[in-house]
């Protein structure tokens, strides 16, 4: 049977064949985009870019694909982090609360039919609070540490990228590793017990229970509200800190808690506010000790609107 082949001499049946190698690496390089940028959207344009580059150079000579296309996904996602950083220097009034009110797009699942064993091989099970720590490293500390603590690509592979030797990149990784440690919070494993401190949550919020709130709140948690748009010209995010204002804030909207369902939030039990299927807000948290240390919550109409949510919404 004759190949059709096109202008550039590359056959039909080659151009499938690529499609499909490339298909067999789109998970991994959408976990890599997705823990660079924090924005499933962002990571399926970065993933999208890849392909084209892909697609514009001779694949026979590619000798590991695999590694090709992760250091092309992670360079597509450094020039977009870098890009975002310009734009947040911009001056646009007081924008602090809202840079660090920012929090990444939740990954959803249903919290039927629990398995913990498959849940921690999850490559999208990165919590939110990981994510959140590493919006706050610089671009290329980002990168060195996703690419290399996360996937285990060589520094030598990634020293190109960010125009630094070998060495230097070890550095950045290095660096970012102890600012990783340093602010990500302890969490408890046990999906179970998740369970029932945010069972006990949503039940005190219900209820107006303010001191059952407190109880379940740290003394120190941290809530960051990431509603997106801006109110009346004033940013609608924000960071809330201390247990008493938390609980202050949760009976504020406790009308919210009496839609709201408990699902899987990048692999920890977390909180969906969907009435009528219609997704309102999405709560992470991170649980220590039977307490609730950081609550997410995503409520950015815009970006809610683009959510997967598979069994969730009817």
């Amino acid at each position: 049977m004759k190949r059709m082949t096109g202008e550039t001499g590359e056959t039909m049946a080659d151009s499938e064949e690529l499609a499909d190698r490339f298909e067999e690496h789109r998970g991994r390089l959408k976990a890599v985009a997705y823990r660079m940028l924090g924005s499933l959207a962002e990571a399926e344009d970065a993933v999208q870019e890849a392909w084209l580059k892909l697609s514009r150079t001779d694949a026979d000579d590619i000798q590991n694909l695999g590694g090709w296309l992760t250091t092309v996904t992670g360079r597509v996602c450094l020039d977009l982090l870098r890009s975002r950083a310009v734009r947040r220097e911009e001056p646009m009034g007081d924008t602090q609360d809202t840079v660090g009110a920012f929090v990444p797009d939740p990954v959803l699942r249903p919290l039927s039919h629990i398995d913990p064993a498959e849940e921690v091989l999850q490559a999208d099970a990165v919590g939110l609070a990981l994510l959140v720590v590493l919006e706050n490293l610089e671009p290329a500390e980002r990168l060195a540490f996703v690419l290399h603590d996360m996937f285990a690509v060589p520094f030598d592979d990634i020293a190109p990228i960010v125009e630094r030797s070998p060495a230097a990149t070890r550095q950045l990784a290095s660096r970012a590793r102890r600012r990783v440690r340093g602010a990500t919070p302890a969490a408890e494993p046990d999906l179970g017990r998740q369970k029932e401190v945010l069972d006990a949550f949503l039940a005190a919020s219900r209820g107006g229970d303010f001191e059952a709130l407190l109880a379940l709140l740290h003394p120190d948690v941290v809530l960051r509200a990431d509603s997106g748009a801006l109110v009346r010209g004033a940013a609608a995010s924000k960071v809330v800190q201390g247990a008493k204002t938390v609980a202050e804030q949760a009976l504020m909207f406790a009308r919210f808690a009496q839609s709201a369902e408990l699902v899987l939030v990048n692999g920890s039990v977390g909180v969906v506010n969907a009435p009528g299927g219609h997704v309102q807000s999405v709560m992470g948290v991170t649980i220590a000790d039977g307490r609730i240390t950081g609550m997410y919550i995503l409520a950015d109409p815009e970006r809610l609107e683009r959510l997967e949510a598979p069994g969730l919404t009817g």
